[in-house]
Parts: C-alpha cells; structure tokens; sequence
C-alpha cells in the first residue's frame, strides 16, 4: 500500500481512494521586522499556498480543504496573508476551498511565519506516478528562483496555471514541482528510485543544482523528445535522461 511519495503522504480510504496530505511551511519571510527576506504578507500567503496546491494536483489528487497556520497577529499580517492564499486558489478556479486558521492572539511577533497543509482525495486509476522508465527523457519548466528574485520576472516561472496545462498533456510521465532540491536533486532520486543514473545535459541554459524555492520550476519526463514552450508560455528546458547504470 502506498504510504509516502516525496512530499506527499497517503491514507487510504477505500481499496480505490486515497486521502493525500501536503505542507509547506514559510519563515522569516515578510515585512516584520525581523524578517530576512523583505516581501509582503500578501505574497506570503500566495507562494506558501502554490507549493502546497502543486504538490497536491501533480500526483493527480483534487484538493479539496487547506489550513493556514499564521503565526502572527490577525491584522494586518493574518489577513494579508489570507488573501494572498484566496487569491492563489481563485486563479485555478479553486473558489469554493475552505481554509481552516489559526493565528497568534497572545504575543507580538517580530518575524512573519507561516504553515500551509493541504488535503486532496485521489482514485488510484488517477494517480501520476511511477510512471517514468529508464531512458526517458527529463525536461524543465520555469527558472530556479529563491528569495527576492521570486517578484522579478514572474513571466519565468511555473506556477499552478502552468501545472493544469502540463496535466493534460499524454506525453508527460511523472510531474515534480521542484523546491530546494533544486532541478538535479530531483531528477537524481527519481533516477535512483529507477535504479538508474541520471544523465544531465551537457549544455544546460540553467542552474539546475540551485534552489527552486516556492515550486518555481516543473520537472516532468517523457519518453519522447517534445517542446512545450510555445503551449505554456514559459522557458522550457531538456535537461537531461535517465539511463541504466
């Protein structure tokens, strides 16, 4: 029975379907005062919420309940933070999700922190994954961002909008947000789970060792050489294959 499937866990609930649990949590980012990295709470609220929403969509699941676990005052941080999250879940037309919250009603807080859990209910027919083979090619969506670069050229990154397209595509095997593995530590534990290696390319247009933060990038394979960067909009890159030891 599956249990665990790299940030995602399973509780069955039938023979047939699943419950499928995401998180993300999010610290020192904000406008407090001690905070290292300066962006709104706003931003806070939408970013943390994406990474959560991508984990859940890509494994084929439909969310259909989030938490938000602010730890921080109601205003102006908790509300800001809220509305950043509504927003997300508007723009893949998730409107009717409800958002279970929590804030800090007894201490002032000098640094924005933030813990989002998702929950999405999948068939088994429906799940993506295991669905990469040795020899299969792996592709990019999205350039690695962290930090302050995350609010420049937002046109360069791969967002729940882009992962919705990807979904519909029969060429596409498995679908990895990327985080702070970054693009090559992802594509190495889906070669090792294989028991293959990871072949990268040699010409790479991207940093694929560096941090992709918030779920900025999209790893995905296939077992065919395609290019989808005229259908999402984005860089699309080949970064490499997966080939037998």
């Amino acid at each position: 029975m599956i249990k665990h499937y790299r940030d995602v866990d399973f509780l069955p609930l039938t023979e047939d379907k699943f419950l499928v649990i995401s998180c993300d949590s999010c610290g020192a980012i904000g406008n407090k005062k001690l905070d290292q990295v300066k962006i709104s709470p706003y931003n806070v609220g939408q970013y943390t919420t994406r990474v959560v929403i991508m984990e859940i969509l890509s494994i084929g699941a439909r969310l259909v309940a989030l938490t938000a676990a602010i730890c921080n005052e109601p205003e102006p941080t908790g509300s800001q933070i809220l509305k950043g999250m509504r927003e997300e879940l508007t723009r893949v037309n998730l409107f009717d999700i409800p958002i279970t919250i929590s804030t800090e009603k007894n201490m002032k807080t000098q640094q924005t922190a933030l813990g989002v859990s998702g929950v999405g209910v999948c068939e088994r027919k429906n799940l993506r994954m295991g669905r990469t083979k040795v020899g299969d090619y792996i592709y990019a969506i999205g350039v690695p961002k962290v930090g302050n670069e995350i609010l420049k050229d937002q046109g360069e990154i791969a967002d729940c909008k882009v992962l919705k397209q990807i979904l519909k595509i029969e060429e596409i095997g498995d679908i990895i947000p990327v985080g702070s593995q970054g693009i090559a530590g992802e594509c190495r534990k889906l070669a090792q789970y294989l028991n293959g290696h990871f072949e990268r390319f040699s010409s790479l247009e991207i940093d694929i060792e560096k941090s992709a933060g918030p779920c900025t990038t999209i790893v995905m394979t296939s077992p065919k050489k395609i290019n989808l960067k005229d259908k999402v909009g984005i860089p699309f890159f080949y970064v490499g294959r997966i080939i037998n030891k």
